[in-house]
């Protein structure tokens, strides 16, 4: 797995942080190797503070299927603990697994396709480290989840609002709704397929996911 690690510090060097950052990511590379090869992958970081998420002070970001950025803000009060604790090993694995499916069948284009990408990205992150969801991926209750599920137009829609459904950008919908919906798709489809082999984690169809999802979370759908 030829990983490559492009230090992008023209608008702010990560000084002492940068051996421990690289130490994150190697133990990520070390991790995901055993379960799903990537063989070539070029890494780039920046410091851009007002792009990470506040709480974690890092976000990460899969451009294609060899190419990914990790965002980072040192100076975020909660960057720290998030660099100490194994949150940049997860934000690397769920970008990792990104490319991967992009290099499969790709990232997805509607809605319900977005929702699987995210859901197996964050279910891949818990089989590989045996972790909790992320905030994100439990930012609702249920209830609230249930009372915002999409309509199957919606799922096929190609012309869905990201920001709105993911990000709660409109106001419209809970902040992280479609993360949370998202992770629950992809484990009604684990409960079926509870030991995925490499490919299929990356490489299974959007619509078998979201036939196990409809005969789960999104069976209460109105």
């Amino acid at each position: 797995m030829d990983w490559r690690l492009h230090w992008l510090e023209a608008a702010g060097d990560f000084g002492p942080w940068r051996a421990r950052i690289a130490t994150e990511i190697e133990a990520a590379r070390s991790l995901i190797a055993g379960l799903l090869p990537v063989s070539r992958l070029d890494i780039m970081l920046q410091r851009l503070p007002a792009a990470v998420i506040p709480e974690i002070g890092m976000v990460g970001h899969a451009y294609r299927s060899s190419l990914l950025a990790l965002t980072m803000d040192p100076d975020n009060p909660n960057f720290d603990r998030a660099l100490a604790d194994g949150t940049l090993r997860r934000q690397v694995a769920h970008e990792v697994h990104h490319c991967g499916r992009m290099g499969a069948v790709g990232y997805g284009g509607t809605l319900g396709e977005a929702l699987v990408s995210e859901g197996l990205a964050g279910r891949f992150v818990g089989a590989l480290f045996g972790s909790p969801p992320e905030p994100w991926e439990r930012a609702v209750d249920e209830a609230t989840l249930r009372t915002h599920l999409p309509q199957a137009a919606e799922l096929n829609s190609p012309a869905y609002d990201h920001a709105s459904w993911f990000f709660g950008a409109d106001g419209g919908r809970p902040r992280w709704l479609g993360y949370t919906l998202a992770y629950h798709i992809a484990g009604d489809w684990l409960a079926a397929v509870p030991a995925p082999d490499a490919d299929t984690w990356v490489g299974v169809d959007a619509a078998t996911v979201l036939a196990a999802a409809h005969r789960g979370i999104l069976a209460a759908r109105r």
